[in-house]
């Protein structure tokens, strides 16, 4: 169908940059706008508006998320059904601090450059806007939903220290424990309470002394949220707030069950009671391998080098995981500065030139590498084979 398949790659090229004077207004523009997770009001209004505005097929508020959106292009039938992800949510007090101002613009940004360039694709572009990947998985909700079922591949690009194509990602919960207590005054009558902080001490203490029993890649992290409301009584409430790793969902379901134990019996030690409350469960990132080298092509006919992953450690969570286990997918990262995620200096890059620079290769990267499932029936039907046999070793299928 594309005899010439290099000068239609150079076309998406050209195109990105053309375009790239917008791309970089929007992302400033929601950089500049921090909304936290399921917050993203506006966000989501300005990255569906040039969809719109070039034909795609719009829909807000999908999988009953209201900050969600879905944004359709019906090329040619007969063709596969490709989905950009966008991310657009930012973090407390420092903002977009995860790049996810460039993360949502990048996908719009290659979606409108593919059809723009090639407009006789066979086929379907979908971006589908995700919102709250920091806090509350609204990824896992739409895989639950049934939105990814119908997909054949599905990518997004990560801005981060290196440039890095299958790096992967550990699963992960989030976990509220809530403990009750009895309040007392502390001085005159101690023995009529039960210190819910005492508890919550004894837990946090009970939980380290697990560590050098978890293996290498566990992960258990945890913040006192509330400690009590005044030193001169006996606390009747206190809380935390910990975030639970593992390598995959079944290694993570057995550091649950150890730590919920330890958490039970500090409890009960001095009398309280606590409640535990868990989010979605993020699910280890499958990267697909042979959608991975087509996209590492890409950057590499750009002239961006590509790192290997770690080999331990050095990896995080995301409800992309959860995505990659329904359809072939891929999470690839690409350098935007030394500072590292979830940072002030990594926020300000996210901003600056280092980011604008991040974004034009994203875009152009997601767009040819999605160009490339359309124009060769074969690239399409390994990425597909690689899927169907995973899920035939995990008995899925």
């Amino acid at each position: 169908m594309y005899p010439d398949p290099a000068h239609i790659k150079q076309k998406i090229k050209e195109t990105v940059d053309r375009l790239d004077p917008d791309f970089r207004k929007l992302s400033l523009r929601i950089h500049a706008n921090p909304e936290l997770s399921f917050q993203e009001v506006q966000a989501q209004q300005w990255l569906t508006e040039p969809l719109e505005a070039a034909g795609f097929q719009v829909e807000k508020g999908i999988s009953g998320l209201d900050t969600s959106f879905r944004a359709v292009w019906e090329g040619k039938p007969g063709g596969p059904t490709i989905a950009l992800l966008a991310e657009y949510d930012a973090l407390p007090r420092i903002g977009h601090a995860c790049g996810h101002n460039l993360i949502g613009t990048s996908a719009v940004g290659a979606a409108l450059a593919l059809k723009e360039a090639c407009p006789d694709l066979p086929g379907r572009i979908i971006v589908l806007g995700t919102p709250a990947e920091e806090e509350g998985g609204g990824k896992i909700i739409m895989v639950n939903d049934g939105v990814f079922n119908e997909i054949d591949a599905v990518m997004m690009c990560h801005p981060q220290q290196k440039t890095m194509v299958l790096r992967g990602a550990l699963a992960c919960v989030d976990a509220t424990f809530t403990f009750h207590g009895k309040q007392a005054h502390a001085a005159s009558s101690p023995e009529k309470g039960i210190s819910a902080l005492d508890a919550l001490v004894n837990a946090y203490a009970g939980i380290n002394s697990l560590r050098p029993y978890l293996k290498d890649d566990v992960r258990v992290n945890g913040i006192i949220t509330k400690g009590g409301d005044a030193p001169n009584v006996v606390p009747e409430l206190a809380e935390a707030v910990y975030i639970i790793r593992a390598k995959t969902v079944e290694e993570l379901k057995v550091v649950m069950d150890k730590v919920y134990r330890v958490v039970r019996h500090a409890a009960e030690g001095v009398g309280a009671t606590v409640d535990i409350t868990e989010g979605l469960i993020y699910a280890e990132r499958n990267n697909n391998k042979a959608l991975a080298g087509l996209f590492q092509q890409n950057l590499e006919d750009m002239g961006i080098e590509v790192n290997d992953p770690p080999q331990t450690g050095g990896v995080g969570s995301s409800d992309i995981g959860n995505v990659s286990q329904i359809t072939a997918a891929i999470h690839p990262y690409i350098r935007l500065g030394d500072a590292t995620t979830h940072t002030p200096e990594f926020a300000r890059l996210a901003g600056a030139e280092e980011g604008m620079i991040e974004l034009n290769r994203a875009a152009k990267a997601l767009a040819l590498t999605a160009f490339d499932l359309y124009a060769d029936k074969a690239a399409l039907q390994q990425v597909r084979n690689e899927f169907e046999a995973w899920k035939q070793q995990k008995g899925e299928g």
